[in-house]
């Protein structure tokens, strides 16, 4: 499987790449040519470094291979250098160290319960798991076509969630602390491992109805716990905590003048919040409620990164994203503590954290999705449901991507892979949860069943209109609000699903 996921990925070398490709070209540049001090100060080209120290220095250790391909490629001046040497250099980069998600995933296929008897090894709960990972449509595209690192970094938060499967809790905490300083967005997930580790790590026992022990507190075990968490982070920022630009540093980490929205809406709650605005908007004008003259054109839809107001709807804030989404994944984290329930207790509020940052935080990229999609991989073979909340959720967001790719010779590649992975799930699934109910409702079906049309209308039929010159981003529009309406769904339904086994498992209890 791991080899011929990795021959794909040489055989994607040549395809398009995105924006992202100069961005971490630029940062090879500033980490090889400039000093630790002028890092996070740097601005000739508008990619600025935007991640933490971990990987700027992942990207200070790729320059020096870097320079034996191209030396030019490290010029900081060089703006959008592309040459033949440079594309292959990064492009074999991102398959080389995605290693280290590979050994993840066979990590995570080893704390599988095996009790689930299969005849065909093609139909082993721990074969599936492995090709739901290894060939994730969503991870293929994002990294080896349109450009990013996330193998290794989804590798390291993979092996985290092996070694606390494993009671290996140090090390899993280790693992955990070093990925957040490699790229931040993790820090959605993080509430799941505090809550775990201080749970099940911390508190060394429980009595005979599954609550805490309080006796069995361990102040060595938190003391560990805080060393490991200060140790790291000091590794990561104490240099710029030394040349005082730790203000610098986390103001190019948190830029919140970037907007509520990316560029495309990520399929979220904003999404669904942004077109019932623009809905209200057209409907008042169209009532004369609203000023047409007063109302900035394309406030939303322009396609740009910035900040913006709503029209009717009250604006919204990076405090009030804050808020909604700390109140989304509550529930989650007090499941966890009071109903701990193991690993899988755990990894339903890893993805449930997840998916709750996905739905209200501030500035959601669409590529984040992925997130929530590889730790369900894992929950989707043990339970009939999860799988079912799973296929929901990984046709939908993956789909979703899909305007990352915006290329003619790239729309049969994604077509082609997108079919290949989808169809792989469902039979798979539907294989080993065979003597059980079907894994989705008609309504359910029906909805995934509608992806078609709405890409045949969006590729195909809308580019050939005369609406593409003054509407634009309604292909965007489209995919958006309706991957939202999905992905809210799947979400909604993992949260029931989790609070009613909590509850069940209580009554048991009792």
């Amino acid at each position: 499987l791991a080899l011929g996921v990795s021959f794909l990925k040489c055989l994607l070398i040549p395809a398009y790449y995105s924006t992202d490709f100069e961005v971490h070209r630029n940062w090879l540049a500033i980490t090889h040519n400039l000093p630790l001090s002028q890092w996070y100060y740097e601005a000739t080209s508008e990619w600025t470094l935007d991640y933490p120290p971990f990987f700027a220095w992942f990207e200070y250790a790729l320059s020096h291979i870097a320079k034996y391909f191209d030396p030019q490629m490290l010029v900081v001046e060089n703006l959008n250098y592309a040459s033949h040497a440079t594309i292959v250099f990064q492009r074999l980069s991102v398959i080389f160290t995605d290693t280290l998600f590979i050994y993840a995933v066979h990590e995570c296929c080893r704390c599988i319960n095996g009790k689930r008897a299969a005849k065909d090894i093609l139909e082993k709960p721990t074969f599936i798991l492995a090709v739901l990972l290894l060939w994730n449509f969503g991870l293929l595209i994002v990294d080896h076509i349109h450009f990013q690192y996330n193998g290794f970094l989804f590798g390291l938060m993979l092996l985290s969630v092996a070694r606390l499967c494993q009671k290996r809790y140090l090390e899993g905490a280790l693992l955990f602390a070093v990925l957040l300083h490699f790229k931040h967005i993790y820090m959605y997930v993080a509430p799941a491992y505090g809550v775990y580790l201080l749970r099940s790590y911390c508190f060394t026992a429980n009595n005979a109805d599954g609550s805490l022990k309080w006796r069995s507190f361990s102040f060595l075990h938190v003391t560990l716990l805080g060393l490991i968490v200060c140790l790291v982070s000091a590794l990561s920022l104490g240099p710029f905590l030394v040349l005082g630009q730790l203000p610098q540093v986390i103001s190019r980490l948190f830029p919140f003048k970037r907007g509520l929205c990316h560029a495309y809406w990520a399929p979220n709650f904003w999404a669904l919040y942004n077109a019932m605005d623009k809905a209200l908007t057209i409907l008042g004008l169209k009532c004369n409620f609203l000023d047409g003259k007063k109302i900035p054109k394309a406030s939303m839809t322009g396609g740009l990164v910035q900040e913006f107001q709503h029209t009717v709807l009250p604006s919204v804030t990076p405090l009030a994203t804050l808020i909604c989404t700390f109140i989304a994944i509550l529930p989650s984290v007090f499941c966890l503590w009071f109903k701990p329930q193991g690993p899988r207790g755990f990894l339903q509020c890893l993805v449930l954290c997840a998916l709750s940052s996905f739905m209200f935080g501030w500035h959601v990229h669409e590529k984040a999705i992925l997130l929530a999609i590889l730790p369900l991989s894992l929950l989707s073979i043990q339970r009939a449901k999860d799988a079912g909340i799973y296929l929901i959720l990984a046709t939908t967001g993956h789909y979703s991507l899909f305007p990352l790719l915006f290329t003619p010779p790239e729309l049969p590649i994604k077509i082609l892979l997108m079919l290949l992975f989808t169809v792989y799930s469902f039979s798979s699934l539907k294989s080993l949860f065979r003597r059980e109910k079907p894994l989705l409702n008609w309504l359910e079906t029906i909805y995934l069943m509608q992806l078609v049309p709405l890409e045949i209308f969006c590729e195909i039929i809308f580019p050939l209109t005369p609406w593409k010159q003054h509407f634009p981003f309604v292909p965007l529009l489209l995919t958006s609000v309706y991957c939202a309406l999905g992905i809210t769904y799947a979400w909604l339904k993992l949260y029931v699903s989790v609070l009613t086994e909590r509850i069940s498992v209580r009554q048991k209890a009792e």
